[in-house]
């Protein structure tokens, strides 16, 4: 980038944009020119109208060392969502690195499956039920807080067994407000730190586990950037929710919903595990692309 300040010549916010844009599709960014508005907006503290408006702006030294920094990251093929370090997640600006997962768009869907259910197991419950979730697997703590932000009469449990990753949805947790106060984070495998009195009480289990088989190939920058012990569970990919679902039914309280997403091509493995469960009423939803996504099941009434 060009320098900026005493000794220097000044550049003006619209211009270390443009240079910003080539410089992302040279290193082959394909959505070059929307990521570099992100980043600018991030090095500038602009956003949106307040950038356009201060493209004739000159940058300071500070504000050029800090897009030369994030654009340099960037074009070595760190993840955009690293870089910025946050990103947003319905209605959430969660803070993100690679101590956790990047929140996707189909598990923003997974959501919204969840929403579902609460909202229908609460027409079955006393009109005084104080619904319980359990998010299995948190990383940035993404499905916990949107639970905790847009069904506010539900505590939530969130559970990792990564430290690191639970330092990130604690960050999250921490900007939440009073619709954190609901939620509780605690470090295990599982179900193994959740409190015993819990156990057939938890009116929905929900979880984005990881699901990737060992021998299936993944993006560069999903490989080489985000965890990997959150990505690939085993050798098929399905270990984690083998674990999840000899377990479940005797946590969840009678009527009480699994609600777990899937790699694309699971659904039928994942049903038949719900199934020998003892979970029932097995049910498949697609994402907006029109791939398997979430599979729900229920406990008995």
């Amino acid at each position: 980038m060009t320098d900026s300040g005493s000794g220097g010549k000044t550049v003006a916010w619209g211009e270390l944009l443009a240079e910003t844009t080539a410089l992302l599709a040279d290193a082959g960014v394909g959505s070059a020119a929307q990521e570099a508005r992100w980043i600018v907006e991030t090095a500038s503290g602009m956003e949106g109208s307040e950038l356009l408006l201060g493209f004739d702006t000159p940058a300071t030294v500070r504000g050029v060392a800090h897009l030369d920094a994030l654009v340099a990251r960037r074009r070595a093929g760190e993840p955009v969502q690293y870089v910025l370090g946050s990103w947003g997640f319905r209605t959430l600006d969660l803070f993100c690195d690679r101590r956790a997962l990047i929140p996707r768009p189909e598990t923003e869907q997974v959501v919204e499956v969840v929403l579902a259910e609460l909202d229908r197991l609460l027409l079955s419950r006393h009109g005084d039920h104080r619904p319980v979730a359990a998010d299995l697997g948190t990383g940035t703590g993404a499905i916990a807080l949107s639970i905790a932000v847009e069904r506010p009469g539900t505590d939530v449990w969130a559970v990792d067994r990564s430290s690191e990753a639970l330092a990130v949805a604690r960050a999250n947790l921490t900007g939440l407000g009073m619709a954190g106060t609901r939620v509780r984070l605690v470090e295990g495998s599982w179900f193994e730190p959740l409190p015993t009195e819990l156990r057939g009480g938890i009116d929905l289990l929900v979880t984005n586990p990881p699901y990737v088989a060992a021998h299936e190939d993944l993006p560069a920058e999903v490989r080489e950037w985000e965890p990997v012990d959150a990505l690939v569970p085993g050798p098929t990919g399905l270990e984690a929710y083998q674990a999840l679902l000899s377990e479940a039914a005797d946590w969840l309280a009678p009527g009480g919903v699994f609600v777990a997403e899937i790699g694309s091509t699971q659904a039928e493995a994942v049903s038949a595990l719900a199934v020998a469960a003892g979970l029932l009423d097995v049910q498949v939803h697609q994402d907006h692309a029109g791939h398997d996504r979430t599979v729900v099941a229920r406990r008995a009434d």
